[in-house]
């Protein structure tokens, strides 16, 4: 995994101030391929339980995860009952790292 253990914390701390105690994330994409270079950070959020101003919460969270480990490309899904799971969830869930 490309990240460090103190953008690890970051990242698990700040989705869990955004979205709540319950919320998982998990780092999947280039960033756990090591023998990679570059590319943007991809983050799966899993909630246990339907989230209100879901595209509001998620703007919030790349906006302070790039004040906090710096402003470099971060894509984020959000995976609540509610969502329609689609490809890339199932891909992410996977193939993805908890953080």
């Amino acid at each position: 995994m490309r990240l460090s253990k103190s953008t690890c914390s970051v990242i698990r701390s700040t989705v869990q101030e955004v979205f709540g105690s319950e919320a998982t994330v998990k780092l999947f994409g280039s960033r756990i391929d090591d023998n990679a270079r570059g590319g943007d950070i991809d983050l799966l959020v899993e909630l246990s339980s339907a989230t209100t101003e879901l595209e509001r919460k998620t703007l919030q969270l790349i906006t302070r995860l790039q004040l906090r480990i710096g402003d470099q490309p971060i894509d984020v899904l959000v995976l609540d009952p509610l969502t329609p799971r689609q490809a890339i969830h199932d891909h992410a869930t996977l193939t993805g790292m908890t953080l």
